[in-house]
């Protein structure tokens, strides 16, 4: 998970100079983040090689059609450009926007305390007190981290183009030394054991192998909707399109290089037992000591640059929809430097509120990478079901050849039908969490409404707050008894 650099102030006129290397690097980096360095582990507690070349071949095939879905979006209607959230409202109407606006904020911090989990993980494998990121001294240190960004952002430091162009390097050139190191330790003997690895136990067959990777494939491909946004910026407007896919299959097959490298050199049960960031242990397993140490700074170097990305963003999120009045008037307050410092403070609470509850999450690791995973869906969701309606009613197509639009429905399909898949392989546990923060979050929806004078809900709208609040009455009771463990 990273953050698009040009939804955190690249500037317009240095961007307008960009050649398709520049836009296709930018497009790298927006993809490439933590999540890459948690990879090993969580596809060997899953699967096996066949099982991980399928689930990339399908996280491959989606999430292209979903970044052409943003694309065609950013052609479509050049006119929205408030975030991934106004699709929704702009398709479904008010209250479907204000749930993909909330949905995608909720997303952004889960994934910043993800952030600081990892990195206090990270520092667990030299300081017993931080443990796998989950212990008072990781909690206090995440919460230091948390306002001391904070606190930086709210004097001015908004621009972190910069500061993710240098990220970047540092996060990608270990990464590719990772993979040709365990290419030339390449253990042909592990690698056919792991080819199924049924002679491990029992893993489930492989459709469950497959669906159990499928929102870790999801977490690291966030930020892919930032490709859409870099037409505007290049020099050629056929260079985006070429940018997109050039970057995306890079990206993906960094993601699925890791994957397989790793099984090439450490046998499916130890990779699954590997304490996270995993790709700290294989590699010191292969190389000796220094290769953790050599990993471990990039984790922390790759996350504290991200982190800064998407606090911004999560700001931005909460901002945009108040300055369109989908949310209280409140949250679109400035300060003096320009932040948005009510939005700011509201994000930078509740990462704070996720990490006093990893002191009792069973797994806080991995429960925060999901839940960052399942609530993205939400707006990923409308956004390609709001591409299909264009493209089956024909709006914006005016003057366009059935041809293209054929085709554009298609992909528009594909990436509607494989975030329905997505959502089904998260589970009704991660569904249930998500209209419980959905559910309280629509007094805000009618706050925002009561103070323009507005209908609050359309009869359509009223059945779909009720489905809400009913899913999220029915996951806090599940949490208050125990059923849904977290």
């Amino acid at each position: 998970m990273s953050a698009s650099e040009t939804a955190t102030g690249t500037s317009p006129g240095v961007a307008a100079r960009m050649s398709l290397p520049t836009l296709t690097a930018m497009v790298v980096g927006s993809m490439v983040g933590a999540g890459v360095f948690s990879l090993p582990a969580r596809f060997g507690v899953a699967t096996g090689i066949l099982g991980s070349l399928i689930a990339w071949a399908i996280a491959g095939a989606g999430m292209l059609m979903l970044a052409f879905v943003f694309q065609n979006l950013a052609i479509r209607r050049p006119d929205l450009d408030s975030g991934v959230f106004i699709y929704a409202k702009a398709g479904f109407g008010d209250y479907a926007g204000f749930n993909s606006a909330i949905g995608f904020w909720a997303s952004a911090v889960a994934g910043n305390t993800f952030y600081w989990v990892f990195i206090t993980a990270t520092l667990g494998a030299f300081f017993d007190g931080f443990g796998d990121g989950d212990t008072v001294l990781a909690a206090a240190l995440g919460s230091a981290g948390v306002w001391l960004f904070h606190y930086l952002i709210a004097r001015g430091v908004r621009d972190a183009a910069i500061i993710n162009r240098i990220v970047t390097v540092f996060k990608v050139l270990p990464i590719l030394v990772f993979i040709v190191v365990l290419f030339f330790a390449f253990d042909a003997g592990v690698f056919a054991d792991n080819w199924t690895a049924y002679g491990y136990g029992e893993l489930g067959d492989l459709n469950e192998q497959v669906r159990n990777t499928m929102l870790i494939t999801v977490f690291v491909f966030l930020g892919i909707e930032g490709a859409s946004v870099y037409s505007r910026y290049a020099k050629k407007r056929e260079d985006v399109g070429k940018a997109t896919v050039m970057g995306f299959l890079g990206v993906l097959s960094i993601f699925s290089l890791v994957t397989l490298s790793s099984y090439s050199v450490v046998p499916q049960p130890e990779l699954a037992a590997t304490r996270q960031p995993s790709m700290i242990g294989v590699f010191e397993s292969v190389v000796g000591d220094w290769g953790e140490i050599f990993i471990s700074a990039a984790v922390i170097v790759s996350v504290l640059g991200a982190y800064l990305a998407w606090t911004l963003m999560a700001a931005e999120v909460m901002y945009m929809p108040a300055r369109n009045e989908d949310l209280p008037a409140f949250l679109g307050h400035e300060n003096d430097n320009g932040t948005p410092i009510t939005a700011l403070v509201v994000s930078s609470l509740a990462v704070q509120g996720l990490l006093a509850a990893t002191l009792v999450l069973t797994d806080a690791l991995n429960f925060m990478l999901d839940l960052c995973a399942s609530l993205a869906l939400i707006p990923y969701f409308l956004a390609a079901a709001y591409a299909l309606k264009l493209g089956l009613t024909g709006e914006t197509y005016e003057g366009i050849p059935m041809r293209t639009r054929r085709t554009q429905s298609i992909v528009a399909g594909i990436a509607t039908g494989y975030t329905l898949f997505l959502f089904e392989a998260a589970g009704l546990k991660f569904l249930l969490l998500a209209t419980v923060i959905l559910a309280p979050a629509t007094l805000l929806y009618v706050k925002a409404r009561s103070e323009q004078g507005r209908r609050i809900f359309t009869p359509t709208e009223i059945v779909l707050c009720a489905v809400i609040v009913v899913g999220g009455i029915v996951g806090a009771v599940g949490l208050w008894t125990g059923r849904i463990t977290i």
